[in-house]
C-alpha cells in the first residue's frame, strides 16, 4: 500500500533494524474478529453452535477471530446483540482496566461503542456506565449499539470532556480514554486514513489528547484507574503524552497490566525524560500480533478530592406510572423497574447512583423502557433487547436458520398465531430481537423500521 513518505521516514528513524519487518507487516492479510456479548449469551453455547470458524483472541476471553469469507453482520444473532464486531487490538484496552461489577465507569470518547459494550459485560448489569461522544452523529450510532447489546445501566451523553468534568467531579472508579489520534495504526485496515495523515496533524492530536486527559483526571476518584489508548505509533501522542501527564500529576503511577506480555513494551527512549516507567505502557504492532496498531497506558490515581454530586431526581408518582406497572404485571415475569426518569412521554430506568444530569446533552438515561401515551404504555425496542425469554410471559422463538426470522427482520407480519394476545417477545433461537403485538391470530411486527433488513 502507499504510505506517506514522512511517515515512513519517521518510523524508520524510530524502529531502526525493526523497520523492514514493520513495513512488510502491511503486506499481511487483515484479521477479522468479534466479541461475544455475555449479557445476552453464554459464550460456550455460541461456540458449540459452530456458526463460524472461530479461533480465540489471546488477550480477550470473549474475543474470537473469524474467517474473511464469513459474514457475522448478516446473521440474526448480530441483530440480537449476541456479538459485537470489533478489531482484536481494540479489545485489549478494556481488559487492562480491571473493571468489577458495581464500578462507576466512564468511556470518554466512546463511539461507535466497542469499548463501552465490552465494559458493560464486565459490569454484569451492576454499577453505572457513562458513554460519551462529542460528535452528534457518532453519538447516535453509539446509542444504537448500546441498545442492540441490551445494556441496562448505560447513560449516553453528547458532550465535551470539559463540560462533563463539572458534573462528575472525582466520581468514576474507572475511566477509558480512547483518544482521537492520527490513526497510524489503522493504515493497513483503512488505507484512506493514510491519505489524511500529516506531521502537523500528529502535533494537533497530541495537544488535544493532553487536554482530554486533564478533564479525565478531574473525574477520576481516589484509587481509580484510567486507561489511555490510541491507534497510532507516534511517540508525540503516546509516550510523550503520558510522560507530560505524570510529570504534571505526581499522584498517578503507571501500572503494568497482566496482558502486557502479549505485546511490546513502551519505549522510554521515545520520550524526552527517558522515564523507565514508560516501559509499563504497551505498543501493539501489526507485524507482531494478529491485529492493528495500538498504544495503551494504565494509570492509577493515588489521591483525589471527595466527590460531591447531587443525585438524579426520580419519579415516584404511582398514578402517573400505573400504565408501566400494568404492563409489567400483564406481560412480564417477576420483572420490575425502578429509578424511573421521565423525558416527556419517554420512560427510563436510570442506573443507581446516577447524579443530576442537568446542563448536559443526554441521549439515553439508562434503559429506555418505552412511552406512556394517554394512560397506555408502549414498550421500547431497547426493553426487548434487554429482556430474555424468561422475563416475558409470551415468547415466540424463531429458528436462526429459518426464513421466519428473516421475515421478521424485514418487518413482515406473522400470521396464524392464535395462542397470544398483546405484547410478545420475538427471539432468534434463545436471544431476544424485538417485539410483536398479537391480535386476532396475527402478530403485528414492531421491529424498528430503521433497523429492518432490505427486502430481497
Amino acid at each position: 500500500m502507499l504510505l506517506p513518505e514522512d511517515f515512513k521516514n519517521k518510523m524508520k528513524n524510530l524502529l531502526k533494524d525493526e523497520y523492514d519487518n514493520f513495513l512488510k507487516g502491511y503486506e499481511n492479510e487483515n484479521y477479522y474478529s468479534l466479541r461475544i456479548n455475555t449479557l445476552k449469551a453464554n459464550k460456550e453455547d455460541i461456540i458449540d453452535k459452530n456458526i463460524f470458524n472461530f479461533s480465540p483472541v489471546p488477550w480477550c476471553s470473549t474475543g474470537y477471530y473469524y474467517e474473511s469469507n464469513e459474514r457475522p453482520g448478516r446473521h440474526s444473532y448480530h441483530h440480537a446483540g449476541v456479538f459485537y464486531i470489533q478489531e482484536a487490538s481494540a479489545m485489549a484496552v478494556v481488559e487492562c482496566a480491571d473493571i468489577k461489577p458495581g464500578h462507576k465507569v466512564l468511556d470518554l470518547c466512546s463511539a461507535p461503542g466497542g469499548k463501552s459494550t465490552q465494559i458493560s459485560t464486565k459490569l454484569c448489569g451492576e454499577g453505572l456506565l457513562l458513554s460519551n461522544e462529542i460528535v452528534p452523529n457518532r453519538a447516535k450510532i453509539l446509542s444504537q449499539n448500546i441498545e442492540r447489546m441490551g445494556i441496562k445501566n448505560a447513560i449516553v451523553t453528547n458532550e465535551s470532556p470539559n463540560k462533563l468534568e463539572k458534573v462528575f467531579p472525582s466520581f468514576f472508579d474507572r475511566i477509558i480514554v480512547d483518544a482521537p489520534c492520527s490513526g497510524e495504526g489503522m493504515f493497513r485496515k483503512e488505507p484512506q486514513v493514510a491519505n489524511e495523515w500529516s506531521l502537523s496533524q500528529v502535533d494537533v492530536c497530541a495537544n488535544r489528547q493532553g487536554l482530554i486527559l486533564e478533564s479525565a483526571d478531574k473525574m477520576l476518584a481516589e484509587n481509580g484507574i484510567m486507561v489511555y489508548s490510541t491507534c497510532t505509533f507516534s511517540p508525540e501522542e503516546n509516550e510523550m503524552v503520558i510522560e507530560k501527564f505524570i510529570s504534571n500529576h505526581p499522584e498517578y503511577i503507571l501500572i503494568k497490566p497482566e496482558i502486557h506480555h502479549f505485546f511490546s513494551a513502551g519505549i522510554p527512549d521515545w520520550s524526552e525524560s527517558k522515564n523507565p516507567d514508560l516501559s509499563k505502557t504497551m505498543h501493539l504492532f501489526p507485524h507482531k500480533i494478529k491485529g492493528e496498531g495500538h498504544f495503551i497506558a494504565v494509570l492509577k490515581k493515588t489521591s483525589s478530592e471527595n466527590s460531591k454530586t447531587k443525585e438524579l431526581k426520580t419519579v415516584n408518582d404511582k398514578k402517573l406510572l400505573q400504565p408501566l406497572y400494568d404492563f409489567e404485571k400483564k406481560f412480564l415475569n417477576n420483572t420490575h423497574f425502578d429509578n424511573i426518569v421521565l423525558f416527556g412521554e419517554n420512560v427510563y430506568s436510570a442506573p443507581k447512583n446516577t447524579p443530576d444530569l442537568k446542563g448536559i446533552k443526554v441521549l439515553r438515561c439508562g434503559l429506555h423502557l418505552g412511552e406512556i401515551k394517554k394512560n397506555r404504555f408502549e414498550p421500547s425496542h431497547s426493553l426487548a433487547m434487554a429482556l430474555n425469554k424468561n422475563n416475558v410471559k409470551q415468547v415466540l422463538s424463531l429458528d436462526s436458520s429459518s426464513k421466519d426470522i428473516l421475515s421478521y427482520l424485514k418487518g413482515e407480519t406473522i400470521n396464524d398465531i392464535n395462542d397470544f394476545k398483546g405484547w410478545c417477545l420475538i427471539c432468534t433461537d434463545d436471544y431476544s430481537v424485538g417485539w410483536a403485538k398479537a391480535s386476532d391470530g396475527i402478530l403485528k411486527n414492531h421491529y424498528p423500521k430503521g433497523l429492518r433488513i432490505a427486502m430481497a
